[in-house]
């Protein structure tokens, strides 16, 4: 008997032992696996938001990260923005939106002169991240530099160029709760906000509306908002970590100035100059008893054409805000009231 409770009593202060020894290594297998610096203590991070630009896919303006570590002489601008025109099919595939973007890495120096060449604003907001949370970063942005992890399907609501920094930055303070006072365009719907920086009347702002359906008249919240550069900017500019201490340390930013157009460049005033011109053909047709079919046939291709394009971005493309508008009844309304003169006997 006392042979057996002295084993046992052995075997208790060995267990003890070894989970006592266990308990004293884990601060150091716990160092041991910790990734490595790959940046200096001064090194800063930069969220960098450029103003729109004159072309059609530059008017909601653009992101990138920034990484300056003068000890260790890096300079560089990661952005998701890179796509190439000479991809093949490249048109086929917008259409159908199976675009692919690339994360691509410049030169600090030239990406900031290139933009500002191009007459934008380049706004840079200087990230409040300790060292640990500045390294996770740099390192994402290596590892998704990889040519095999840089080419995305890129979507403009859901992962673009504002949206995947803004991932990689909320990854990297995991942990760290983030709440911002900035509401902007919180409760908007997804075709009121597109449409606040298109310039109001202008053409791209009628092929809009003609192409988005009911799903683009849902309101967003939260997150869905910061698909757009200038709102991530702002929503970042005013958020603070859980103590109250500011996200961004300092910063440079201007609000995005959206350009307006004279009103003989709007579509308004070019379906007005439409409608005049058919109510005097059809006066004119009235007068002398016969139909002018060539203009009518002409915008009856005119609707067929974009019937047929609402209906494949509606049913074979990815696009996620398209379908059927009341837009698309525009034209036909204006060209039926404008021959009804020649129609009505």
């Amino acid at each position: 008997m006392n042979s057996t409770l002295n084993l046992q009593s052995h075997t208790y202060r060995i267990i003890r032992s070894i989970l006592i020894a266990g308990l004293l290594l884990l601060p150091l297998l716990a160092s041991a696996e910790q990734q490595p610096k790959i940046l200096s203590d001064d090194a800063q991070i930069y969220l960098v938001t450029c103003s729109p630009g004159q072309a059609l896919y530059e008017r909601y303006g653009h992101t990138a990260l920034m990484v300056i570590d003068k000890e260790l002489n890096i300079s560089d601008v990661y952005n998701y923005g890179i796509f190439d025109f000479n991809t093949s099919h490249f048109y086929w595939r917008f259409v159908r939106g199976e675009t692919f973007y690339q994360l691509g890495k410049e030169d600090a120096r030239w990406f900031i002169n290139s933009y500002t060449y191009g007459k934008r604003v380049v706004n840079v907001q200087q990230l409040h991240l300790s060292s640990e949370q500045k390294d996770a970063i740099y390192r994402a942005l290596i590892i998704n530099y990889y040519p095999e992890n840089r080419t995305y399907l890129y979507n403009f609501v859901f992962d673009n160029c504002a949206t995947r920094p803004y991932h990689l930055l909320m990854d990297a303070l995991a942990g760290d709760t983030v709440t911002s006072t900035y509401d902007g365009a919180e409760g908007m719907t997804y075709r009121e906000f597109i449409r606040h920086y298109t310039p109001k009347g202008s053409w791209g702002d009628f092929g809009i509306n003609l192409v988005f359906g009911p799903k683009a008249d849902k309101p967003m919240h939260g997150e869905q908002r910061l698909f757009l550069p200038e709102e991530l900017m702002n929503y970042i500019g005013a958020a603070t970590f859980i103590d109250g201490t500011p996200v961004v340390d300092n910063s440079y930013t201007h609000p995005f100035e959206i350009e307006h157009i004279p009103w003989y460049k709007t579509w308004y005033f070019g379906l007005a100059l439409l409608f005049i011109a058919l109510v005097l053909l059809s006066a004119y047709d009235r007068h002398r008893g016969a139909r002018t079919r060539w203009a009518d046939y002409t915008l009856y291709a005119i609707y067929i054409l974009l019937l047929v394009l609402v209906t494949f971005l509606t049913f074979f493309s990815i696009h996620p805000l398209v379908g059927y508008g009341p837009y698309l009844l525009i034209l036909p309304s204006i060209h039926l009231c404008a021959r009804i003169i020649y129609l009505w006997r």
